[in-house]
């Protein structure tokens, strides 16, 4: 059975900014990311394709300096905000994980799947 969490609140997000949230449920801990751009909310695993490092470049922040793309502290790989695709670098063609999300009352909920789904 799926897991639902609650992540954040979306006020802990800036409109046009990121934030970085530790995940706990009952099957691990893990990092996630949240992207606010043009009214829109988008969450991944905070872990790199390539070799699984974290991708922030200081804590929270994930966006170049253009913040155009999600950048890849490890290896300057650069990842289009809207669905994860890798643009640029050594994982160019991967994608970043997704989790699914949504908004309720003003916090951003995430649900992890089953293991085997």
């Amino acid at each position: 059975m799926s897991e639902r969490l609650r992540l954040c609140k979306l006020d802990e997000v800036p409109e046009d900014g990121t934030n970085g949230f530790l995940v706990e449920s009952g099957r691990g801990r893990f990092g996630a990311m949240v992207i606010r751009r043009a009214g829109k909310v988008f969450v991944y695993v905070n872990s790199c394709p390539h070799v699984g490092a974290p991708l922030d470049i200081r804590a929270g922040q994930f966006l170049n300096v253009e913040r155009s793309h999600i950048i890849c502290s490890t290896h300057g790989a650069l990842f289009r905000i809207d669905d994860g695709y890798c643009v640029s670098g050594p994982c160019a063609g991967a994608h970043l994980i997704p989790l699914s999300h949504d908004l309720d009352g003003g916090d951003i909920f995430v649900t992890i799947p089953e293991r085997n789904a």
